[in-house]
């Protein structure tokens, strides 16, 4: 830089091209960065426009499910199982809300709330946004709902929600069978498809709510609403409704359900009435039952925790999964298949002692008759029911065919009823012994099974399958629940068409009509086991009473149902079919602890014959 009398000289040649040097470079930046705008621009709104404009419109259209009516449920008679009445539910805006603690104070003057009411409260509030409502409680009654109403100006973020609710007209009557709907737990969440259930809350559980759940909850629909940033809803753009789910007609017969329930009293146990003709299941009784409208209402964990506990278990489904002993109703099949096999001669004679003993092995296996029936032919040891007749039968039949020729009835293996859960029984033999023992099968063991004890286990639906089977002489149906699907509109009825199984194949009609002859004389000989039910019949019945040990007793010892606590007592048990000639209803009686089949399990089947024959059309 030059220098004039001693000052600086600016050299403007020089800032010249410093300047133009920076100018190039800034117009250069700047060049980029337009041309880097353009581009990004060019990408957005043309490249890939579709996927933006996606993502703007999903910003501003939400859908929102509209959950289906669920069908109804009836009987054969039209009278109505299973309805869907109006209910109101208790809700809560947090957004609205400023003092919680208060609002549930001022709350609880006016309608019960129990911790866990408020702890389910606060478990889905955090699972929703703070401006939607969250339910408090369920099932307002009227009072409640008025109290709410009254006092709502004072309760900001308080709203009540009207939906319809699961109720059930008559209750625990057959609960068993028909089942109920509860909340949908996260085990059902994970397996269920999210879209099918979308604003649905509740689910099939058990009986035919379950089994036919797809049947009954219908198509969920679907509303497009416009939102504004924070998801409220402005607008309803497009909507799709619900498709109702189907009604359901079943086979069962109230009026009979309610005869067969009342007629066990105190008692527990189980009742299946099928007709024989198509399998339809006329009742299903499991006693003692429980109240369904408790599940559809809410049940607080108190009240199942009783239901759970209880010694008499009310949740327990006899009918489809109680296993039983079933004592002497098994000899009449060990009858057939002696004869059908050629095994025995029907006409032979059996000296009855009151006992019965293996070749080389002192232990006597006594008859119920302490002092024995004497001379007796099949025909005399259905009727009497000597056990002493049975265990030569078996000895002579082995435990394979036995278990071979009663698998062809269906024991041992699940009916295939329309109900989940059902039990198998067990039908041993020496195979499932050493399979499942690790032993060897002893010749014990077979008289045993020849009088329905030991190891053969049957639940009370088999029990009257194989006696609808035997009354129809070896022809066999699948068990039905349901008789009907019925479109939501009324207008269409689907029938079900009967299921049959494979038939027993036994070749001679003659060895079925010399059981059936016998099992008729069980009832109306004087000597037969079941004659107090033949008081002034009307009808025809074949059937055969059972008694089915709780726990063993030694060889020298005797029973004495007086000394022994009524849960130690022997299980009753009746089958019957009727009428002979043309069967209509089979039915299968279980009495827990009840003692003897003749006279308790006995008489609740005929007032169920009773019902059924003599007041029923037929069909």
């Amino acid at each position: 830089m030059a220098k004039l009398n001693g000052l600086a000289l600016k050299d403007h040649i020089r800032e010249y091209h410093i300047f133009t040097q920076r100018l190039v470079i800034a117009a250069v930046i700047t060049g980029l960065l337009v041309v880097t705008l353009v581009a990004r621009m060019v990408y957005l709104q043309l490249i890939n426009q579709d996927h933006f404009a996606t993502l703007s419109e999903n910003n501003r259209v939400n859908i929102l499910p509209i959950p289906p009516i669920r069908g109804l449920i009836y009987d054969r008679n039209g009278i109505l199982l299973a309805q869907n009445l109006p209910s109101f539910s208790l809700e809560l805006i947090p957004e609205h809300i400023d003092d919680f603690d208060w609002t549930i104070e001022e709350l609880r003057k006016l309608i019960p709330l129990t911790d866990e009411d408020v702890a389910r409260y606060h478990k889905y509030r955090r699972k929703k946004r703070r401006f939607e409502g969250v339910t408090l409680r369920y099932r307002l009654t009227d009072e409640e709902v008025s109290r709410i109403a009254v006092n709502q100006y004072r309760l900001p973020g308080v709203e009540i929600r009207a939906e319809l609710a699961r109720q059930y007209p008559l209750g625990k009557l057959a609960v068993h069978a028909v089942g109920y709907v509860s909340r949908i737990n996260e085990d059902e969440l994970r397996k269920l498809d999210a879209s099918d259930y979308a604003g649905t809350s509740f689910i099939g559980k058990v009986g035919v709510e379950q089994y036919y759940e797809d049947i009954l909850h219908g198509t969920v629909g679907y509303q497009q609403v416009e939102t504004n940033a924070a998801g409220r809803i402005l607008n309803v753009l497009e909507r799709t409704l619900p498709v109702p789910g189907k009604n359901l007609y079943l086979n069962l017969d109230m009026q009979l359900q309610s005869v067969a329930k009342k007629a066990f009293g105190d008692n527990n146990g189980a009742l299946v009435a099928l007709d024989p003709n198509n399998g339809a299941v006329l009742a299903f009784v499991s006693v003692p039952s429980f109240d369904p409208n408790l599940f559809a209402n809410g049940l607080d964990s108190k009240t199942y925790k009783q239901l759970r506990d209880s010694p008499d278990r009310p949740l327990f489904n006899r009918a489809l999964r109680g296993q039983y002993p079933p004592g002497s109703t098994i000899k009449p099949f060990i009858g057939l298949a002696g004869l059908e096999l050629g095994v025995v001669n029907p006409a032979k004679p059996l000296n009855c002692p009151g006992w019965y003993t293996l070749k080389n092995d002192p232990r006597r296996y006594r008859d119920w008759k302490k002092q024995g029936h004497g001379e007796t032919d099949l025909t005399k040891a259905i009727v009497q029911s000597c056990d002493v007749y049975f265990y030569d039968l078996s000895l002579n039949l082995g435990i394979d065919r036995m278990h071979q020729f009663l698998s062809n009835f269906g024991l041992g293996q699940r009916t295939g009823i329309d109900l989940n859960g059902e039990a198998a029984g067990l039908l041993p033999s020496s195979e499932w012994k050493r399979r499942a023992r690790g032993t060897v099968w002893y010749p014990g063991e077979t008289l045993i099974a020849g009088i329905g004890q030991g190891f053969m286990l049957a639940t009370p639906l088999q029990l009257a399958s194989i006696t609808a089977t035997m009354g129809e002489y070896g022809r066999r149906f699948r068990p039905q629940l349901l008789y009907a699907i019925q479109d939501a509109d009324e207008k269409n009825h689907q029938v079900l068409k009967p299921q049959s199984n494979t038939p027993v194949p036994v070749v001679r009609k003659s060895d079925w009509q010399t059981v059936i002859e016998a099992m008729q004389s069980v009832i109306s000989s004087p000597r037969g086991t079941a004659h107090r039910l033949s008081y002034n019949l009307p009808f025809t019945a074949a059937g055969k009473t059972g008694t089915a040990q709780v726990f063993g007793i030694k060889q020298d010892e005797e029973y004495d149902e007086k000394e022994v606590s009524k849960k130690l007592r022997d299980h009753a048990l009746f089958i019957v079919f009727a009428p002979v000639e043309a069967p209509r209803i089979a039915i299968a009686v279980i009495v827990e602890n009840g003692g003897h089949g003749g006279s308790v399990a006995g008489p609740i089947a005929r007032k169920v014959l009773d019902a059924y024959l003599l007041k029923a059309t037929p069909p």
